[in-house]
């Protein structure tokens, strides 16, 4: 792993950690790359969760409109990695654009080095794969 790119694993990281942590490599300089994004767990009741979700892309108006909210697991860690940049002024600009996340282990990313942030979770949680399927 070069000190220029940096690739994490999102399997069992939870989104927020993840998000603040890539959001922080990206600022320094560093080209991000997360993989395994359907694998990332959100913590909290089922339940909640998704009603959460919905209630975020039904807050979106039409397809010429925004907010849009993305339903794919990939686009979720993008979509909340940008809401920890930026985004608006030209440093997080180009951080942002130096992010990129993939819902598998792509082929060139195989035998690199991984970052892993998952842990074990002694709380409620769901994935995003799970998630997307249900919003």
């Amino acid at each position: 792993m070069t000190s220029e790119e940096i690739v994490i694993d999102g399997k069992g990281a939870v989104l927020g950690r993840l998000a603040s942590f890539a959001a922080k490599q990206a600022l320094l300089g560093k080209k991000v790359v997360v993989v395994n994004c359907n694998e990332v767990v959100i913590t909290g009741r089922k339940e909640n969760v998704v009603e959460n979700y919905r209630a975020k892309r039904a807050r979106g108006g039409s397809s010429l409109k925004g907010p849009h909210f993305p339903r794919q697991p990939e686009r979720i860690v993008k979509r909340t990695i940008r809401g920890m940049l930026p985004y608006k002024q030209g440093r997080g600009r180009t951080a942002f654009k130096s992010v990129r996340c993939f819902d598998a282990l792509p082929a060139e990313f195989a035998s690199k080095e991984k970052l892993s942030l998952g842990k074990e979770l002694k709380t409620t949680s769901i994935k995003l794969g799970e998630l997307a399927r249900l919003i």
